[in-house]
């Protein structure tokens, strides 16, 4: 995850910014900067690689300034230089940015024709531009800001500086963090409260689509052209709290971060400006392997299941998926012309680094999808596609499988390309449907109420079952693990066309019925087993778009409606509201959420 400090205070910030982004490291990075404003200018230092080269450089330049912004940033599209390297800036305006402004294209072109010179690719640098054009027409930061939200498509978090307005920083947030700290003639900006953690105990949050002016001795906080106001906490600086944010549990809070970690990741492997998957060297040919072979355990296995009808279908490329567990032991013939790719969060999962050596001793070249490049399963492959979801300390993995998904995705469309599956037309359109999942992402957060009040109906149910068909169908299985491993219920997932092959015999008014189905070209065959279901008196709970629950969502005890999305990208957006309902279930029934029993974040004996 990209981090956000900034900082309007009495002394010099540069060291404090720095001493923030410090704290951010967890969050890993590739290139940082910092932003001040000196005179009524703006002052920036921006270095690649690790934050002893940013040090370096403030070292060799001192940047002075009692006002500034700061960031680490993983890097999107382009090389991690300085360059490319946040804050971003105009002569007038410096941000920095976390997530993607999906309608960015459309905003530079615009700016463009009204003389505006870009000189980067990034989404972020249209933001920059969006705002001075505002008050080149002569409003108001305030005014600006008013006009320029709405404007904005996408999820983000943003913290501005305008060159001759020392006396205020600005932030933003949709779908994405930020917090507001609160000082004695200094205020905060942080994407994470960790790195405010030593100035101030006092910490606002920012709620969906709040923007913010920040003086050193007041925040005045925005939403929709009216002025809010937000509870200011109290936190406990040492201690789980202030890693949780406003969360009870790390669970919540890292199904919270999914808008900002899918867009964090997608930026790695998406052109934006081509609307292109761009992946790093890889040492195989995607256009001339006979087939993939993906292994993975638990959630991990059930992201490879998506990847598998995404891969089968988008690219026409054979795909073997096996449990990593029981792999090796089939002994399995491999092509020559084959290839692997093992999915895990930590990469120490012990099943799925045996099946990789399995698979390297068959003369297979391995990639892995990881959240931790550096780790054992990182070293022992041929290339690492990074899911950048940050730490993810809650043992149910969340923000992790969908992040995984990300990549995955990316991977399709990639190897689709490369076997002349799709055209660029297809290329760009599934492309631009991923660039939308952050926002619509966020969009589903909203149903957390909602789905709380029918997770303590689930809470109550000895069974629950879960239905899916396609790229639904390890949604369901999914779904129906959270609940297991978190609230301990019996849960159980199936392909919603094996209903009639057994399942169906434990329908009754005891047992709710889960059905995970997006409007897509499935949807009338899981009708009608939702039909099927609602006839011998089951509990349907209807997950689904609007289409969707204009056709059957009068036969459901239940209701969600989910954004209309491209039915590619569905799958990462359906694995919301099926965490949030395990989640809520949990909780009623008391359990360890984050540490539930007999269960570790990671598997590291077989």
């Amino acid at each position: 995850m990209c981090g956000i400090v900034g900082i309007i205070g009495k002394a010099e910030v540069a060291p404090l910014l720095l001493d923030g982004l410090k704290r951010l490291e967890y969050r890993g990075y590739d290139s940082a900067g910092i932003a001040t404003l000196i005179e009524g200018r703006i002052e920036r230092r921006r270095a690649e690689g690790k934050l002893g080269n940013l040090a370096a450089r403030l070292a060799a330049a001192p940047l002075p300034g009692v006002i500034g912004i700061a960031h680490t940033r993983w890097a999107t599209h382009g090389r991690p230089n300085e360059t490319n390297a946040h804050p971003h800036a105009t002569a007038r305006v410096a941000l920095v940015h976390n997530g993607i402004i999906e309608n960015f294209q459309e905003l530079r072109d615009e700016l463009s024709k009204a003389g505006r010179k870009f000189e980067t690719e990034t989404d972020t640098e249209a933001v920059a531009h969006l705002l001075t054009h505002y008050l080149d027409q002569g409003l108001d930061p305030e005014a600006a800001m008013a006009k320029m939200m709405p404007r904005l498509h996408g999820a983000f978090s943003l913290a501005i500086l305008i060159a001759d307005r020392p006396d205020i920083m600005i932030g933003a947030r949709r779908g994405s963090p930020l917090a507001v700290g609160y000082g004695d003639g200094e205020m905060y900006l942080g994407s994470d409260a960790m790195a405010l953690a030593p100035y101030t105990d006092r910490i606002c949050y920012l709620h969906e689509d709040d923007w913010v002016i920040v003086s050193r001795d007041a925040a005045t906080i925005y939403n929709n052209g009216k002025r809010v106001n937000r509870e200011v906490k109290k936190t406990a600086l040492s201690g789980a709290l202030i890693g949780k944010g406003n969360h009870a549990h790390f669970m919540m809070k890292e199904i919270a971060e999914q808008p900002a970690v899918i867009g964090d990741t997608l930026q790695a492997f998406l052109n934006p400006l081509k609307r292109q998957i761009e992946l790093p060297p890889l040492p195989i040919d995607l256009a001339k392997i006979s087939q993939l072979t993906i292994v993975a355990c638990g959630t991990a296995y059930l992201a490879g299941f998506v990847a598998k009808y995404w891969l089968e279908r988008i690219a026409r490329l054979p795909v073997e998926l096996d449990i990593a567990s029981e792999f090796r032991y089939r002994e399995a013939p491999m092509p020559k012309d084959g290839a692997t790719l093992v999915i895990s969060q930590s990469g120490e999962t012990a099943d799925t680094l045996a099946a990789l050596k399995y698979a390297k001793a068959q003369g297979q070249k391995v990639l892995a999808v990881l959240n931790v490049p550096e780790s054992t399963i990182g070293r022992e492959s041929d290339v690492v596609l990074h899911t950048l979801a940050g730490p993810e300390i809650g043992v149910a993995s969340t923000k992790a499988f969908t992040t995984q998904l990300v990549v995955l995705a990316a991977l399709a469309i990639a190897t689709a390309r490369a076997r002349g599956a799709i055209d660029a037309q297809r290329e760009a359109e599934l492309s631009t449907a991923l660039t939308e999942v952050p926002a619509r992402a966020a969009e589903v957060l909203n149903h957390d109420a909602r789905l709380k009040e029918i997770a303590l109906k689930v809470a109550e149910c000895r069974d629950v079952l879960f239905l899916g068909r396609g790229t639904s169908y390890p949604i369901a299985l999914e779904g129906a693990l959270k609940l297991k491993e978190i609230s301990y219920i019996h849960a159980e997932g199936y392909a919603a066309g094996e209903m009639k092959h057994g399942p169906i015999a434990l329908i009754d008014d005891n047992v709710p019925v889960i059905v995970v189905a997006p409007s897509d070209d499935l949807f009338e065959k899981t009708a009608s087993n939702l039909q099927e279901v609602r006839a011998r008196g089951g509990r349907v709970i209807f997950f689904s778009d609007k289409a969707g629950i204009a056709r059957l969502g009068d036969a459901a005890m239940a209701a969600i409606e989910l954004p209309t999305v491209d039915p590619f990208v569905a799958p990462i957006l359906y694995a919301i509201p099926v965490q949030l309902l395990a989640y809520h279930a949990a909780v009623a029934k008391g359990t360890d959420v984050d540490q539930p029993r007999n269960l570790a974040k990671s598997v590291t004996v077989e």
